[in-house]
């Protein structure tokens, strides 16, 4: 027999951090959110035990994407990119104390407040985009 082990459970730095991560939500809502600090995933809405169909989400539970923080936007022309130098400032169409995006592969999911845990930043989801509204904003597209 070989050793095998779950390539899925987290390292020791994973889960130092979401143990981290877990106190500070601990001490920020006052509350235990025992998913979050095992390191499991935690979902807001129920995912089906038995699959239904050819709807069996948990297929697609395990693929990466990519999850990105967008702090604002602006167009300038090629001239101002190739004057920028270390220091310059470049403006951004958010308002200072806005909500930031929060986007997976590029499409909006929710909107979130910056926060810092253990000297590193994260974001602290303040308002959810609906299934529907997203399917929505993917058919404009």
């Amino acid at each position: 027999m070989t050793n095998e082990q779950d390539t899925n459970a987290p390292s020791p730095e994973e889960q130092a951090m979401a143990d981290d991560w877990a106190q500070a939500l601990q001490e920020q809502t006052g509350g235990v959110n025992d998913d979050f600090a095992s390191g499991a995933p935690h979902f807001d809405g129920e995912v089906p035990s038995q699959p239904v169909g050819n709807n069996d989400i948990s297929m697609v539970l395990d693929i990466p994407v990519q999850l990105s923080v967008e702090l604002g936007r602006t167009k300038v022309p090629i001239k101002y990119i190739l004057q920028l130098a270390q220091g310059s400032i470049v403006e951004l169409d958010a308002l200072a104390g806005e909500p930031m995006d929060v986007l997976v592969n590029g499409y909006l999911i929710a909107q979130g407040e910056v926060v810092v845990v253990n000297e590193k930043f994260g974001i602290r989801l303040t308002d959810i985009v609906t299934p529907s509204e997203r399917l929505r904003r993917l058919s404009r597209h």
